[in-house]
């Protein structure tokens, strides 16, 4: 997830893309990262056949600096492009 300016960036897991997306985007959670920093754009995600591949991702990815991770979605989607109405429409 990101912002509208693209700076601040989030790594999550879920087990429901589309709910957890929702969530970000009405601030379900108010005091969390991404209602504090209008994180509303998801702009990036993968897929796992389980849970645990999951977190280990997730932990890979947190460890990252900021280039490499606009790297990885930089191949994926260029044009940093919101991927909220395409995963909704599953």
């Amino acid at each position: 997830m990101t912002n509208k300016n693209k700076t601040t960036l989030y790594i999550g897991v879920t087990s429901d893309l589309q709910g957890r997306i929702w969530e970000h985007i009405t601030h379900a959670y108010p005091k969390s990262f991404t209602a504090k920093y209008n994180l509303t754009y998801c702009i990036y995600y993968e897929s796992f056949s389980n849970i645990q591949e999951a977190i280990l991702r997730e932990k890979e990815l947190k460890k990252w600096r900021r280039e490499k991770k606009n790297n990885l979605i930089n191949n994926i989607n260029p044009e940093w492009k919101d991927l909220n109405s395409d995963i909704q429409a599953w």
